[in-house]
Protein backbone atom coordinates (compact mmCIF):
# COMPACT_ATOMS: atom_id res chain seq x y z
CA UNK A 1 0.00 0.00 0.00
CA UNK A 2 2.65 2.31 0.92
CA UNK A 3 4.55 1.51 -2.47
CA UNK A 4 1.42 2.35 -4.30
CA UNK A 5 0.96 5.60 -2.33
CA UNK A 6 4.52 6.94 -3.35
CA UNK A 7 4.24 5.58 -6.72
CA UNK A 8 1.12 7.68 -7.11
CA UNK A 9 2.47 10.84 -5.55
CA UNK A 10 5.78 10.54 -8.01
CA UNK A 11 3.93 10.07 -10.93
CA UNK A 12 1.73 13.56 -10.10
CA UNK A 13 4.90 14.90 -9.21
CA UNK A 14 6.24 14.04 -12.67
CA UNK A 15 2.97 15.18 -14.42
CA UNK A 16 3.06 18.61 -12.71
CA UNK A 17 6.63 19.38 -13.94
CA UNK A 18 6.22 18.25 -17.16
CA UNK A 19 2.91 19.83 -17.76
CA UNK A 20 3.40 22.94 -19.58
CA UNK A 21 0.59 25.85 -20.78
CA UNK A 22 -1.42 25.17 -23.88
CA UNK A 23 -1.97 29.11 -23.59
CA UNK A 24 -2.23 32.25 -22.35
CA UNK A 25 -4.37 33.93 -19.80
CA UNK A 26 -3.25 38.02 -19.51
CA UNK A 27 -5.22 39.49 -16.90
CA UNK A 28 -5.18 43.39 -16.39
CA UNK A 29 -6.08 45.61 -13.81
CA UNK A 30 -6.52 49.06 -14.53
CA UNK A 31 -7.55 51.80 -11.97
CA UNK A 32 -8.74 55.19 -13.10
CA UNK A 33 -11.53 56.74 -14.33
CA UNK A 34 -12.74 54.61 -17.34
CA UNK A 35 -16.23 53.49 -18.50
CA UNK A 36 -17.54 49.92 -18.48
CA UNK A 37 -17.53 48.94 -21.97
CA UNK A 38 -14.31 50.88 -22.71
CA UNK A 39 -12.36 48.75 -26.01
CA UNK A 40 -9.01 47.18 -25.11
CA UNK A 41 -6.62 46.48 -27.76
CA UNK A 42 -4.01 43.69 -27.83
CA UNK A 43 -1.37 44.64 -30.60
CA UNK A 44 2.02 43.88 -32.25
CA UNK A 45 3.83 45.31 -34.51
CA UNK A 46 4.58 44.15 -37.93
CA UNK A 47 7.21 43.81 -41.13
CA UNK A 48 7.00 47.53 -41.52
CA UNK A 49 7.39 48.36 -37.70
CA UNK A 50 3.67 49.25 -37.40
CA UNK A 51 1.34 48.10 -34.69
CA UNK A 52 -1.43 45.75 -36.04
CA UNK A 53 -4.17 44.23 -34.29
CA UNK A 54 -4.51 40.78 -32.21
CA UNK A 55 -7.06 40.44 -30.10
CA UNK A 56 -9.82 43.30 -28.65
CA UNK A 57 -12.03 42.68 -25.59
CA UNK A 58 -14.12 45.52 -23.28
CA UNK A 59 -13.36 46.99 -19.52
CA UNK A 60 -15.36 45.68 -16.75
CA UNK A 61 -15.13 47.48 -13.50
CA UNK A 62 -11.45 47.82 -14.28
CA UNK A 63 -10.84 44.30 -15.37
CA UNK A 64 -9.83 43.19 -18.89
CA UNK A 65 -8.93 39.77 -20.33
CA UNK A 66 -7.20 38.31 -23.23
CA UNK A 67 -6.59 34.79 -23.95
CA UNK A 68 -5.03 32.26 -26.61
CA UNK A 69 -1.88 30.71 -27.84
CA UNK A 70 1.57 31.93 -28.01
CA UNK A 71 3.91 29.21 -30.04
CA UNK A 72 7.25 31.46 -29.57
CA UNK A 73 7.30 34.94 -26.75
CA UNK A 74 7.00 37.80 -28.63
CA UNK A 75 6.62 41.40 -27.31
CA UNK A 76 3.14 43.12 -27.58
CA UNK A 77 1.36 46.42 -26.86
CA UNK A 78 -1.69 47.01 -24.46
CA UNK A 79 -3.77 49.82 -25.72
CA UNK A 80 -6.77 51.50 -23.97
CA UNK A 81 -9.64 53.14 -26.37
CA UNK A 82 -8.83 57.39 -25.60
CA UNK A 83 -6.25 56.37 -23.56
CA UNK A 84 -2.39 57.76 -23.99
CA UNK A 85 0.39 55.34 -24.50
CA UNK A 86 0.66 51.82 -23.78
CA UNK A 87 1.76 48.82 -21.88
CA UNK A 88 4.25 46.52 -23.26
CA UNK A 89 3.93 43.19 -22.35
CA UNK A 90 5.61 39.99 -23.52
CA UNK A 91 3.01 37.20 -24.61
CA UNK A 92 3.76 33.46 -24.22
CA UNK A 93 1.42 30.80 -22.53
CA UNK A 94 0.93 30.97 -18.85
CA UNK A 95 -0.84 33.38 -16.48
CA UNK A 96 -0.09 36.58 -17.29
CA UNK A 97 -0.88 39.85 -15.10
CA UNK A 98 -0.88 43.35 -15.56
CA UNK A 99 -1.85 46.42 -13.56
CA UNK A 100 -1.65 50.02 -14.35
CA UNK A 101 -2.85 53.24 -13.83
CA UNK A 102 -4.70 54.82 -16.07
CA UNK A 103 -2.42 57.89 -16.09
CA UNK A 104 0.69 56.59 -16.61
CA UNK A 105 0.87 53.45 -18.83
CA UNK A 106 4.14 53.09 -18.99
CA UNK A 107 4.57 52.35 -15.55
CA UNK A 108 2.58 49.38 -15.72
CA UNK A 109 3.48 46.28 -13.55
CA UNK A 110 3.59 42.69 -15.51
CA UNK A 111 4.43 39.32 -14.27
CA UNK A 112 3.42 35.42 -13.74
CA UNK A 113 5.41 33.81 -16.43
CA UNK A 114 9.16 34.41 -16.88
CA UNK A 115 9.45 36.28 -19.50
CA UNK A 116 7.30 39.09 -17.87
CA UNK A 117 8.80 38.69 -14.59
CA UNK A 118 12.25 39.04 -16.88
CA UNK A 119 10.97 41.76 -18.35
CA UNK A 120 10.04 43.76 -14.96
CA UNK A 121 13.05 43.40 -13.58
CA UNK A 122 14.83 45.09 -16.79
CA UNK A 123 12.32 48.00 -16.38
CA UNK A 124 12.70 48.30 -12.79
CA UNK A 125 16.21 49.05 -13.63
CA UNK A 126 15.70 51.07 -16.74
CA UNK A 127 13.15 53.18 -14.45
CA UNK A 128 15.46 53.71 -12.05
CA UNK A 129 18.20 55.10 -14.78
CA UNK A 130 15.60 57.34 -16.50
CA UNK A 131 14.45 58.76 -13.37
CA UNK A 132 18.33 60.19 -12.54
CA UNK A 133 18.68 61.46 -16.26
CA UNK A 134 15.60 63.16 -15.94
CA UNK A 135 16.28 64.86 -12.19
CA UNK A 136 19.62 66.10 -14.11
CA UNK A 137 17.78 67.70 -17.32
CA UNK A 138 15.91 69.18 -14.50
CA UNK A 139 19.25 70.04 -12.62
CA UNK A 140 20.71 71.59 -15.64
CA UNK A 141 17.88 74.06 -16.36
CA UNK A 142 18.30 75.55 -13.09
CA UNK A 143 22.28 75.95 -13.81
CA UNK A 144 21.53 77.70 -17.16
CA UNK A 145 18.80 79.63 -15.85
CA UNK A 146 21.76 80.68 -13.25
CA UNK A 147 24.44 80.82 -15.62
CA UNK A 148 26.21 78.60 -13.55
CA UNK A 149 28.88 77.17 -15.80
CA UNK A 150 30.29 75.42 -13.09
CA UNK A 151 27.23 73.14 -12.48
CA UNK A 152 26.63 73.16 -16.33
CA UNK A 153 30.08 71.45 -16.60
CA UNK A 154 29.70 69.21 -13.52
CA UNK A 155 25.95 67.86 -15.13
CA UNK A 156 27.34 67.36 -18.28
CA UNK A 157 30.04 64.77 -17.21
CA UNK A 158 27.82 63.14 -14.77
CA UNK A 159 24.84 63.09 -17.91
CA UNK A 160 28.20 61.24 -19.76
CA UNK A 161 28.63 59.14 -17.26
CA UNK A 162 25.50 57.86 -17.01
CA UNK A 163 24.76 57.27 -20.57
CA UNK A 164 27.85 55.25 -20.40
CA UNK A 165 26.49 53.31 -16.82
CA UNK A 166 22.64 52.78 -19.04
CA UNK A 167 24.64 51.11 -21.77
CA UNK A 168 26.55 48.96 -19.32
CA UNK A 169 23.93 47.40 -17.56
CA UNK A 170 21.73 46.78 -21.13
CA UNK A 171 25.12 44.83 -21.96
CA UNK A 172 24.95 43.12 -18.79
CA UNK A 173 21.71 42.48 -18.51
CA UNK A 174 21.58 40.45 -21.50
CA UNK A 175 25.05 38.51 -20.65
CA UNK A 176 23.37 37.52 -17.16
CA UNK A 177 19.52 36.62 -19.04
CA UNK A 178 20.73 34.69 -22.32
CA UNK A 179 17.05 33.11 -21.87
CA UNK A 180 14.98 36.59 -21.62
CA UNK A 181 13.67 38.17 -24.99
CA UNK A 182 14.53 41.59 -23.41
CA UNK A 183 17.70 41.01 -24.35
CA UNK A 184 17.60 39.77 -27.82
CA UNK A 185 15.83 43.11 -28.16
CA UNK A 186 18.40 45.11 -26.27
CA UNK A 187 20.98 43.04 -28.89
CA UNK A 188 18.34 44.50 -32.36
CA UNK A 189 18.89 48.13 -30.87
CA UNK A 190 22.53 47.81 -29.84
CA UNK A 191 22.61 46.48 -33.80
CA UNK A 192 20.77 49.50 -34.61
CA UNK A 193 23.29 51.93 -33.26
CA UNK A 194 26.37 50.35 -33.74
CA UNK A 195 26.76 50.28 -29.58
CA UNK A 196 29.30 47.50 -30.23
CA UNK A 197 31.54 46.08 -32.56
CA UNK A 198 30.13 43.47 -34.62
CA UNK A 199 32.22 40.86 -33.05
CA UNK A 200 30.69 41.56 -29.57
CA UNK A 201 27.02 41.67 -31.37
CA UNK A 202 27.88 38.64 -32.63
CA UNK A 203 28.66 36.58 -29.04
CA UNK A 204 25.46 38.22 -27.13
CA UNK A 205 23.40 36.72 -30.13
CA UNK A 206 25.22 33.37 -29.99
CA UNK A 207 24.81 32.99 -26.21
CA UNK A 208 21.20 33.31 -26.23
CA UNK A 209 19.30 30.15 -25.84
CA UNK A 210 17.72 28.31 -28.52
CA UNK A 211 14.00 29.02 -27.82
CA UNK A 212 14.85 33.28 -28.38
CA UNK A 213 16.72 32.77 -31.01
CA UNK A 214 13.65 31.17 -32.91
CA UNK A 215 11.33 34.25 -32.02
CA UNK A 216 10.53 36.82 -34.35
CA UNK A 217 13.34 39.49 -33.20
CA UNK A 218 16.00 36.24 -32.84
CA UNK A 219 14.93 35.71 -36.24
CA UNK A 220 15.65 39.25 -37.59
CA UNK A 221 18.89 39.48 -35.30
CA UNK A 222 20.40 36.32 -37.58
CA UNK A 223 19.28 37.88 -40.94
CA UNK A 224 21.16 40.93 -39.72
CA UNK A 225 24.29 39.09 -38.15
CA UNK A 226 24.06 37.46 -41.97
CA UNK A 227 24.06 40.11 -43.64
CA UNK A 228 26.80 42.19 -41.69
CA UNK A 229 29.36 39.49 -42.18
CA UNK A 230 28.94 39.76 -45.89
CA UNK A 231 30.25 43.15 -45.65
CA UNK A 232 32.25 42.94 -42.16
CA UNK A 233 36.54 43.81 -42.92
CA UNK A 234 37.79 40.92 -44.00
CA UNK A 235 34.73 39.88 -46.96
CA UNK A 236 34.80 40.95 -50.34
CA UNK A 237 32.03 43.77 -50.94
CA UNK A 238 29.15 42.61 -52.86
CA UNK A 239 29.19 43.85 -56.71
CA UNK A 240 26.08 46.23 -57.57
CA UNK A 241 25.14 48.33 -60.52
CA UNK A 242 22.99 51.09 -60.77
CA UNK A 243 22.11 54.26 -63.28
CA UNK A 244 24.94 57.09 -63.10
CA UNK A 245 23.36 60.42 -63.49
CA UNK A 246 23.78 60.83 -67.28
CA UNK A 247 21.54 57.01 -67.38
CA UNK A 248 24.15 54.54 -67.98
CA UNK A 249 24.33 51.36 -65.77
CA UNK A 250 28.04 51.59 -63.78
CA UNK A 251 29.38 48.69 -61.67
CA UNK A 252 31.15 48.54 -58.31
CA UNK A 253 33.91 46.25 -59.95
CA UNK A 254 34.23 48.75 -62.89
CA UNK A 255 35.50 51.22 -61.03
CA UNK A 256 38.16 49.39 -58.65
CA UNK A 257 41.40 51.54 -57.83
CA UNK A 258 44.45 50.78 -55.74
CA UNK A 259 42.02 51.62 -53.14
CA UNK A 260 37.97 52.38 -53.41
CA UNK A 261 35.88 54.32 -51.30
CA UNK A 262 32.21 53.18 -51.29
CA UNK A 263 30.12 56.15 -49.96
CA UNK A 264 26.73 55.94 -49.36
CA UNK A 265 25.21 59.82 -49.18
CA UNK A 266 22.39 61.94 -49.59
CA UNK A 267 21.67 65.16 -50.46
CA UNK A 268 19.38 65.55 -47.63
CA UNK A 269 22.14 63.88 -45.21
CA UNK A 270 23.35 67.30 -43.61
CA UNK A 271 26.09 64.79 -41.76
CA UNK A 272 27.07 63.68 -44.91
CA UNK A 273 27.10 67.44 -46.74
CA UNK A 274 29.10 68.41 -43.82
CA UNK A 275 31.94 65.96 -44.45
CA UNK A 276 31.78 65.96 -48.31
CA UNK A 277 34.59 69.06 -48.24
CA UNK A 278 36.77 66.36 -46.67
CA UNK A 279 35.95 63.74 -49.10
CA UNK A 280 37.02 65.96 -51.67
CA UNK A 281 40.56 66.72 -50.15
CA UNK A 282 41.13 63.00 -50.12
CA UNK A 283 40.02 62.41 -53.34
CA UNK A 284 42.39 65.51 -55.07
CA UNK A 285 45.06 64.36 -52.75
CA UNK A 286 45.05 60.36 -53.47
CA UNK A 287 43.53 60.14 -56.89
CA UNK A 288 46.59 59.89 -58.82
CA UNK A 289 47.79 57.28 -56.36
CA UNK A 290 45.48 55.27 -56.68
CA UNK A 291 41.75 56.26 -54.96
CA UNK A 292 38.83 56.33 -56.88
CA UNK A 293 34.86 56.63 -55.31
CA UNK A 294 31.84 55.41 -55.97
CA UNK A 295 29.09 57.64 -54.25
CA UNK A 296 26.14 55.73 -53.90
CA UNK A 297 23.36 58.50 -53.50
CA UNK A 298 20.02 57.56 -51.22
CA UNK A 299 18.16 60.40 -52.69
CA UNK A 300 14.83 60.35 -53.24
CA UNK A 301 14.56 63.06 -56.68
CA UNK A 302 17.16 63.10 -59.21
CA UNK A 303 17.54 66.87 -59.51
CA UNK A 304 18.85 67.16 -55.52
CA UNK A 305 21.03 64.16 -56.21
CA UNK A 306 22.59 65.83 -59.06
CA UNK A 307 22.48 69.60 -57.90
CA UNK A 308 24.24 68.19 -54.76
CA UNK A 309 27.40 66.59 -56.83
CA UNK A 310 27.40 69.87 -58.80
CA UNK A 311 27.63 72.30 -55.77
CA UNK A 312 30.09 70.36 -53.53
CA UNK A 313 32.15 69.45 -55.97
CA UNK A 314 31.83 65.54 -56.28
CA UNK A 315 34.06 64.72 -59.06
CA UNK A 316 34.29 60.86 -59.03
CA UNK A 317 31.89 58.86 -59.71
CA UNK A 318 28.16 58.44 -59.01
CA UNK A 319 25.51 55.83 -58.92
CA UNK A 320 21.75 56.15 -57.46
CA UNK A 321 18.86 54.21 -57.88
CA UNK A 322 17.20 57.20 -56.72
CA UNK A 323 14.66 55.48 -54.44
CA UNK A 324 15.95 56.45 -50.86
CA UNK A 325 17.20 53.10 -48.49
CA UNK A 326 17.24 50.90 -51.58
CA UNK A 327 18.50 47.44 -52.40
CA UNK A 328 22.12 48.51 -52.46
CA UNK A 329 21.78 50.09 -49.36
CA UNK A 330 20.23 46.75 -47.83
CA UNK A 331 23.11 45.04 -49.40
CA UNK A 332 25.40 46.67 -47.38
CA UNK A 333 23.58 46.42 -44.43
CA UNK A 334 23.24 50.34 -44.25
CA UNK A 335 20.44 51.37 -41.82
CA UNK A 336 21.93 55.24 -41.70
CA UNK A 337 24.27 57.55 -43.35
CA UNK A 338 27.16 58.72 -43.73
CA UNK A 339 28.23 55.31 -44.54
CA UNK A 340 32.10 54.13 -45.95
CA UNK A 341 33.35 50.92 -47.01
CA UNK A 342 37.20 51.31 -48.20
CA UNK A 343 38.22 48.29 -50.12
CA UNK A 344 41.92 47.42 -51.62
CA UNK A 345 42.45 46.62 -55.16
CA UNK A 346 40.93 42.99 -55.02
CA UNK A 347 37.41 44.64 -53.90
CA UNK A 348 38.20 43.29 -50.45
CA UNK A 349 36.81 45.41 -47.07
CA UNK A 350 39.49 46.50 -44.86
CA UNK A 351 37.97 49.71 -43.10
CA UNK A 352 34.66 51.02 -42.50
CA UNK A 353 32.58 54.03 -41.43
CA UNK A 354 35.66 56.59 -41.40
CA UNK A 355 35.43 60.17 -41.13
CA UNK A 356 37.32 63.82 -40.91
CA UNK A 357 41.26 62.67 -39.95
CA UNK A 358 40.51 59.00 -39.68
CA UNK A 359 39.70 58.49 -43.24
CA UNK A 360 42.17 60.82 -44.55
CA UNK A 361 44.74 58.94 -42.10
CA UNK A 362 43.79 55.63 -43.43
CA UNK A 363 44.16 56.21 -47.01
CA UNK A 364 47.49 57.87 -46.31
CA UNK A 365 48.78 54.60 -44.51
CA UNK A 366 47.68 52.38 -47.57
CA UNK A 367 48.35 54.83 -50.62
CA UNK A 368 51.90 56.10 -49.43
Amino acid sequence: MKKYIFTALLSGILVACNTTPEGYKLEGTLTGELENGTQVFLKKTDETNQLVEVDTTTLENGQFTFTGTSDLPELHYILINRVRGNIPVVLENGSIEVKAQKDSLAFAGMKGTLQNDLFADFLEESRGLSGRAQSMSNEMRNATAMQDTAAMTSLRDEYFELQEEAKTFEVRFTKEHPEALISALIIEKVMATKGLPENEIKELYEALTPTIKETVVGQRIKDKLEKLTTTSIGSKAPNFSAPTPSGDELALNDVLGKVTIVDFWAAWCKPCRAENPNVVKIYNKYHEKGLNILGVSLDRRAEDWTKAIEDDGLVWNHVSNVQYFDEIAELYNVKAIPATFILDENGVIIAKDLRGMALENKISELLQ
